[in-house]
């Protein structure tokens, strides 16, 4: 057995990690998505032959290499920490988009990209719907880079990264699927179709019902410390821990932390976290989100050079199209019933669908003797190059073109409305540091006044933009109706809950409701 020098691997480590947070810096100074860059200089590098690098290179390219760094290192922190700040409530108000493009629209993306791959790309039956797998996940990264420095719209977002995090779960159970046991189904006939579904139901259960026990149960164990640094490896020990034992239990590692991690970042961080925990949890998994899609898109463009793609341009070609349009398929039959969800905001899912690391960290996993796995390789990283390399250099100027991008008075809106509250939070803070410490008055008192003299300057300043921009106030205007009628909502459920009114006038109440709802939205499109 070769013995592994760990000084010289964790050297390489070192090395790769400097590479990739020099590109890192380079392209956040010029205004540009990081993940791209990190693509293009791996890449370059790649077919590059610069002696220093070449250990470096080698190391990457080993399949098993890259594979448990995406997957096993990289993976849990990744979902744990994008699915840790997401706020419930935001994923409830958009859960039926979300669901509709996460759920159905990965299925009809698989579905249409498996079988154009059998019958147009003449790969084999397992081959096929590993491919249509493997193109079902997206990744996000570097479309939300674009969107908080263009300032698109928050639900778009969210809405974006919400069906990123759910449908990686789910493309990871149909590629095992496809791979493992689609033959053994297809030979069964329909008792393998409904042993097929049966196995599906059961992987995404047992990650739902992992990620929900721990995320709760942790949850419980913040309450009984305040205590940010030992409240970090807890959340640590929560992304892997319930991503690992999902996995122990044959189903999804990736629902599991998911499920797990947004549990804990708001039942938990609602229970048992104050501010300053959260801050400091949110600060640290900034930090590693960041380290971690830097080495991932780095070591992504180191590897899409290992591939020979000589003699198989018809191949890549037509497996880009069929992506491409199995996505658009995806995106407008699975949003089709969704009412008030804007055509251009459509556009902007369709193109913005990029794949990414967990595509070609899934089609290295594949055993060697996998049959068609050289051409499945060939195909799933060209297709990733394309997509974040074309598709994410001109999603920019794509969403310019549609109109979306704030304008200037709504972004001065959104910033006097943010130092407006962070103003009164501070009072607030010292009025409550007050009656704790019994702080002399005339010394909080000072800081009061300093303040309330600030929060009097900024609504001036609202006032001088209510005045040159009526919009903004109707846009307010909406606003408030959409909050009071959502405290409508709430309060006929507190009543129904009370046994004060019945189920049917609570319906009743809440189809008017609702009806108001829509009403607005529909004025605003």
């Amino acid at each position: 057995m070769e013995e592994v020098d760990l000084h010289h691997v964790f050297e390489l480590g070192l090395l790769l990690v400097l590479l990739a947070a020099a590109v890192t810096a380079v392209a956040k100074k010029i205004k540009q998505p990081y993940p791209i860059a990190l693509v293009i200089v791996g890449a370059l590098i790649g077919l590059a032959n610069i002696p220093l690098l070449e250990p470096l290179k080698k190391l990457i390219t080993e399949g098993e290499v890259f594979n448990f760094v995406i997957v096993t290192l990289f993976l849990p922190a990744l979902l744990g920490e994008a699915s840790f700040k997401l706020p419930y409530n935001h994923l409830k108000e958009n859960r039926i988009p979300i669901l509709s493009l996460a759920v159905g629209g990965t299925l009809i993306s698989f579905l249409i990209t498996g079988f154009a791959a059998l019958y147009f790309l003449d790969l084999p039956l397992p081959a096929a719907f590993v491919f249509g797998a493997l193109m079902s996940a997206t990744d996000p990264v570097s479309v939300l880079s674009i969107f908080k420095s263009l300032g698109v719209t928050k639900k778009l977002s969210i809405v974006i990264e919400g069906e990123s995090l759910f449908n990686d779960g789910l493309a990871v159970v149909l590629f095992k699927i496809s791979a493992f046991t689609l033959l053994s189904y297809v030979e069964a006939g329909w008792m393998g179709l409904g042993s097929g579904v049966m196995d599906f139901v059961r992987v995404i259960a047992i990650g739902l019902a992992v990620g929900g026990l721990m995320g709760y149960g942790f949850s419980i164990l913040t309450k009984f410390y305040d205590d940010y640094p030992l409240e970090i490896i807890f959340s640590l020990i929560l992304f892997y821990g319930s991503f690992f034992l999902a996995e122990r239990f044959h189903a999804s590692g990736v629902i599991a932390v998911v499920v797990a991690a947004i549990i804990f970042g708001n039942y938990g961080g609602k229970i048992g976290m104050t501010p300053t925990t959260k801050l400091n949890i949110h600060n640290f998994w900034d930090v590693a989100a960041l380290l971690a899609n830097s080495i991932v898109f780095f070591m992504v463009g180191l590897e899409i050079t290992v591939i020979e793609i000589h003699e198989k341009w018809e191949l890549i070609v037509g497996s880009i199209a069929v992506v491409l349009l199995s996505r658009s398929a995806a995106v407008y039959i699975s949003m089709a019933f969704i009412r008030n969800f804007p055509v251009k905001w459509l556009h902007i899912l369709n193109w913005g669908g990029l794949k990414g690391s967990l595509s070609i960290a899934l089609v290295m996993s594949l055993p060697r003797g996998f049959p068609a796995r050289d051409e499945v390789l060939v195909l799933a990283f060209s297709v990733v190059l394309f997509s974040l390399v074309v598709q994410g250099l001109t999603i920019k100027p794509f969403i310019g073109k549609l109109g979306i991008i704030k304008r200037e008075e709504e972004s001065e809106y959104e910033s006097l409305v943010a130092k407006l509250n962070r103003f009164e939070g501070a009072i607030q803070e010292v009025r409550h540091i007050q009656s704790r410490m019994y702080a002399v008055e005339p010394t909080t008192d000072e800081v009061v006044a300093e303040y309330e003299k600030r929060i009097v300057e900024t609504r001036e300043k609202i006032e001088k933009l209510y005045s040159r921009s009526p919009e903004i106030r109707e846009k307010l205007l909406d606003t408030l109706r959409k909050q009071v009628l959502y405290a409508e909502s709430e309060a006929i459920d507190k009543l129904e809950r009370d046994e004060i009114i019945t189920a049917k006038v609570a319906e009743k109440e809440k189809e008017e409701v609702v009806a108001c709802l829509v009403e607005i939205s529909e004025e605003n499109n």
